[in-house]
């Protein structure tokens, strides 16, 4: 089990922290979307700290990417730079 010791200055600025939990999306820029009733409480040019959780591939989904990797991989292989005549068809 992990353990972990906060230092006492952490936990003071922990005890003047206020959480907000709400489920966003990455953009097709990389920014993160904030929903309008969060970004209304929040000043404008007020520094945050941000946390990100994200789901985890399960087993399963990390095997079936592995063997979409592995057919990748074997179908270039027999790829010549002669097949390159086809590409133009």
């Amino acid at each position: 089990m992990w353990q972990i010791e906060y230092t006492k200055s952490f936990l003071k600025e922990l005890a003047n922290m206020k959480a907000y939990e709400f489920p966003a999306n990455i953009t097709v820029e990389g920014n993160i979307e904030l929903p309008d009733v969060i970004l209304q409480q929040l000043a404008n040019q007020q520094q945050v700290k941000v946390i990100i959780l994200v789901n985890e591939p399960t087993e399963e989904e990390q095997e079936e990417a592995a063997w979409h990797r592995l057919a990748a991989e074997q179908l270039l292989k027999g790829y010549s730079d002669d097949d390159a005549i086809y590409d133009t068809i």
